[in-house]
């Protein structure tokens, strides 16, 4: 698991830091709309030809108003227990990422609240030309979409309209980020130009992998701040893949909704953890080196993913069960933090360095030898970090009983046999943590540069 969930408030500094071309003030929408109108002109989008963000632009200016029912539980909730209609789009609803940058949004973006993971295979007789026209559509779909406005008249599946799920609703920080497996680039008759990091992964003794659900050709990570426009997202790209591409797996995350805590925090897991503490921070000299992929290093056959980073993805089961039998002492021990506040075991705050030397009264080392925070550090793995920006995941009850509940586990790095790679076979080795943990799908991907203005994701690789 590695420290699985990202820190909240790292995130949003990853955000201004590194992602400053991605994220836009949230009255942009309120200032762009003239007017508004409930009444639609049958495609989908507003009458008058205003679209969605304009519409909901308008009800960004009606002030503080918005904001305390915000707090309050949000505009729906609102509408349903009284009698007037919302009278403002909350700030969570008018958070904007740009879809254009030096790297693609999803990455540095702060945690969203719902999320979606999907792994598309190319279909029987699609290659390089089939998978450029896709990344387009995917692009330009996903371009609109960031920006809170409809789809109408792109869709691969011959409809012609926006589906209108996510019709009331402002951009929620929706980000979709593309990524390429290894066996996209045989599909594509580009395994030259297929880059070394996407070597596969080395097996580990807690895998119980499935097939089935592992890997991909293609593999898109859509996150929101409201579930009902990442699903919106979810569609448009399940849609726009038309006969190109089919659904190899789908995976739906959520976390924590922004606004839920009385100041922002790092998240916790379905664990009860304060989880993501370690994650590299933008203000750190070695961020980029360590998450993105450096432009005009190493091989020219491989400059198509400057800027861009590799994503480990792992469907790790939590087995809460037995986690909820152990006393809250036992759970911290082998952790290596207190679980109230995410402190390490050798004293001070959250944020305090842990002190991997210090030993209690009895002379035994406060942060156990095995606790997964140790084992994890990067002052025990030479210096091997990653980005962890994860979702948690709930689907039901499984065959045995018990919670098939856990981690979507997504890490980022300019090269995973630096990043995730060494701490993995670490933790694999002597993790307390790992007897609580079922790692059942994995995947590898290689994830380009963000697109420039007039591109779409990919195009220095299909195009050159």
């Amino acid at each position: 698991m590695n420290g699985n969930t990202a820190n909240t408030s790292n995130a949003s500094k990853a955000s201004n830091a590194s992602s400053s071309s991605h994220t836009s003030s949230s009255s942009k929408g309120s200032n762009s709309s003239k007017g508004s109108s409930s009444a639609l002109n049958g495609t989908g989008s507003p009458a008058g030809g205003l679209s969605r963000r304009r519409l909901l632009g308008t009800a960004g200016v009606a002030g503080a108003t918005g904001l305390v029912l915000g707090a309050a539980g949000g505009a729906a909730g609102y509408a349903a227990t009284r009698d007037e209609a919302p009278t403002a789009l909350t700030s969570v609803g008018s958070s904007e990422v740009m879809f254009h940058g030096k790297h693609q949004p999803g990455i540095t973006t702060p945690l969203q609240a719902s999320g979606h993971l999907i792994a598309f295979d190319l279909a029987p007789g699609a290659g390089r030309k089939e998978a450029a026209a896709l990344m387009r559509r995917w692009s330009t779909a996903a371009q609109r979409l960031m920006a809170g406005e409809p789809t109408a008249g792109g869709a691969a599946d011959g409809t012609g309209h926006d589906t209108g799920i996510a019709l009331d609703a402002g951009p929620s920080s929706l980000t979709v980020t593309f990524g390429f497996g290894a066996t996209f680039f045989e599909r594509t008759g580009l395994v030259g130009r297929r880059p070394p990091g996407l070597d596969p992964l080395p097996p580990f003794s807690a895998d119980h992998l499935d097939s089935a659900r592992s890997n991909g050709d293609l593999w898109v990570q859509i996150g929101a701040d409201d579930a009902l426009v990442a699903f919106h997202a979810l569609r448009a790209v399940q849609k726009e893949a038309g006969s190109t591409a089919t659904v190899r797996w789908q995976m739906n995350g959520f976390n924590r909704t922004p606004g839920a805590t009385a100041k922002p925090m790092t998240a916790r897991n379905l664990m009860g953890q304060i989880d993501g503490t370690g994650n590299p921070k933008p203000a750190d000299s070695d961020f980029d080196r360590r998450v993105f992929v450096p432009s005009g290093a190493g091989d020219a056959t491989y400059a198509w993913l400057a800027g861009g980073s590799y994503a480990v993805v792992r469907r790790i089961r939590m087995l809460l069960d037995d986690w909820e039998k152990l006393p809250v002492e036992r759970q911290e021990r082998v952790i290596g933090r207190r679980k109230a506040d995410g402190a390490p075991l050798s004293g001070g705050t959250e944020t305090t360095d842990m002190d991997l030397n210090k030993a209690g009264p009895d002379g035994k080392l406060l942060i156990p030898d095995n606790a997964h925070a140790r084992i994890s550090s990067p002052e025990r793995n030479s210096g091997a970090a990653m980005l962890r920006r994860p979702f948690s995941y709930h689907d039901g009850i499984a065959a045995d009983g018990t919670p098939d509940a856990g981690l979507l586990f997504i890490c980022w790095q300019a090269d995973p046999l630096r990043g995730f790679v060494p701490v993995q076979r670490k933790l694999d080795r002597g993790d307390a943590l790992s007897p609580f943990l079922r790692h059942e799908a994995s995947g590898l991907f290689a994830v380009p540069g963000g697109a420039a203005a007039g591109e779409y994701v990919g195009q220095r690789l299909l195009e050159s």
